[in-house]
C-alpha cells in the first residue's frame, strides 16, 4: 500500500468534534510508507485527551487491519517550531483557571484539574499565580521548597505527579505580600521563566480573582492556550464571571468553558437536595454566551476536606464528586484539542471561544 492509498484510508477516520475526516481537516502533517511500516505525524495537540486518544486508536486499528505497522506522532507545526527563544518552550499547553470574584473555589478547580490530568497520564505543572493569597501548597500538602540550580533557576517540588510552584514557597507562612503592579509583573515572569518546568503536556495557572495586574501580565507574556472560568450558580458570581469572559476576549484568548462550583448539596442526613447557592446558573451562563459547559461540582464537604488535608478530591474520591472533577478534566483536555485541531484546519482563523458542545 502506497502513501496515496493510506491517505485515502485515513479519510474514513472522522474527527467527532469537528465533523469532518482528518485528511480533509488537514490533521495529517506528514505521512510516509516504507514496506509494512507507516509513519504518520498528526496535528493533535492535547495529550491524553479522550477524543484525541480515540482518534489515534482508530487510526492504529484501521492500519493494522491492512497488515501495516503504524508509528504515530503528534505535533502542532506553528507551536512546535518556535525555537529555543520562546517562553516556556517545553510546555505544550498553558491553561489559565480564572474567576471574576473570590470565594468560588477557583483554586480547588485548578488543583483538581492538574491532579486529574496527571491521573490521565499527562506531564503536568501547576503555577499558583495568586501572589497575594497562594493556597496551592496547602491543597497539595506540599511543604518541600523548590531547589535552586547552579544557574539560579528553581526546580519545582512534585506531588501527585504535578510539578508545583507558588509564592508561598518563597515567603514566610504568615508574611503578607504587599506589592505594586511592577513588582507583580516581575515575580510572575521570574516564577515562570526561571523555573525548570521541563517538558510538560499542561501547565495549569491558578490566577487570582478579578481582572488585575497578574492576569494582564500573564496574558501579555505567556502563550496561553485557553482559559477555564469558574463560577458559582448565584447571580453575583455570574456578573463577575462575565467580566472575566470579556477580559479574555479583549486579549484574543480562547475560553475553553465554564465550571459551576458549589452546585446542589445532597444532605447526608435527610436525603434531600438543597440549592444553597441556586442551581444551574453556570450552565445557563455558558448557554447564553455560546460557551461549552464543562460540568458542575456539588457542594460536598469532602472537597473542603481534600483541600485542607492536601489530597485533591479527584485523587481521593471514587464517588459522584470525584467523577465530577474527572468529567471536567476530560472536557478541558478535549476542548484544548479542539483549539489546536481547529487551528490546524484553519491556520488563519482566530477566535475567543470554543463552540458550545
Amino acid at each position: 500500500m502506497n502513501e496515496d492509498a493510506v491517505r485515502d484510508r485515513l479519510r474514513t477516520v472522522e474527527d467527532p468534534e469537528l465533523g469532518e475526516d482528518i485528511v480533509s481537516l488537514g490533521l495529517v502533517n506528514e505521512l510516509s510508507v516504507e514496506g509494512d511500516e507507516v509513519d504518520i505525524d498528526l496535528a493533535l495537540g492535547a495529550p491524553y485527551s479522550p477524543t484525541e486518544t480515540d482518534i489515534a486508536g482508530e487510526i492504529r486499528e484501521l492500519l493494522l487491519e491492512e497488515g501495516l505497522e503504524p508509528n504515530l506522532s503528534a505535533s502542532i507545526p506553528d507551536r512546535d517550531s518556535g525555537g529555543d527563544e520562546q517562553v516556556l518552550p517545553g510546555v505544550k499547553n498553558v491553561i489559565a483557571v480564572a474567576s471574576g470574584k473570590g470565594g468560588v473555589g477557583k483554586s480547588t478547580v485548578a488543583t483538581n484539574l492538574a491532579a486529574g490530568l496527571s491521573q490521565l497520564g499527562a506531564q503536568v505543572g501547576l503555577f499558583d499565580a495568586d501572589v497575594y493569597g497562594p493556597n496551592v501548597p496547602r491543597m497539595f500538602d506540599a511543604d518541600e521548597p523548590p531547589m535552586a540550580t547552579e544557574d539560579e533557576t528553581l526546580v519545582p517540588p512534585e506531588k501527585y505527579g504535578v510539578k508545583l510552584m507558588s509564592m508561598a514557597f518563597l515567603t514566610g507562612e504568615d508574611d503578607p505580600v504587599i506589592w505594586r503592579g511592577p513588582m507583580v509583573h516581575k515575580v510572575i515572569t521570574q516564577l515562570t521563566e526561571d523555573v525548570e518546568w521541563g517538558n510538560l503536556d499542561y501547565l495549569i495557572i491558578d490566577l487570582p480573582p478579578g481582572t488585575g495586574d497578574t492576569q494582564l501580565t500573564m496574558l501579555q507574556t505567556m502563550p496561553v492556550t485557553g482559559a477555564v472560568i469558574v463560577t458559582t450558580p448565584q447571580d453575583v458570581a455570574l456578573d463577575d464571571a462575565r467580566k472575566g469572559l470579556e477580559m479574555f476576549a479583549k486579549h484574543d484568548t480562547v475560553v475553553l468553558g465554564i465550571v459551576e462550583n458549589m452546585s446542589t448539596f445532597a444532605c447526608p442526613d435527610c436525603g434531600g437536595e438543597h440549592d444553597i447557592f441556586g442551581s444551574g446558573g453556570g450552565e445557563e451562563f455558558a448557554e447564553t454566551h455560546s460557551m461549552p459547559f464543562l460540568g458542575s461540582i456539588p457542594l460536598d464537604p469532602t472537597v473542603r476536606e481534600g483541600g485542607d488535608g492536601g489530597k485533591p478530591t479527584v485523587v481521593s474520591d471514587d464517588g459522584e464528586t470525584g467523577d465530577a472533577f474527572r468529567t471536567i478534566t476530560e472536557n478541558v483536555a478535549n476542548n484544548t484539542g479542539i483549539v489546536h485541531r481547529r487551528g490546524a484546519s484553519q491556520p488563519s482563523g482566530t477566535g475567543t471561544r470554543v463552540s458550545e458542545q
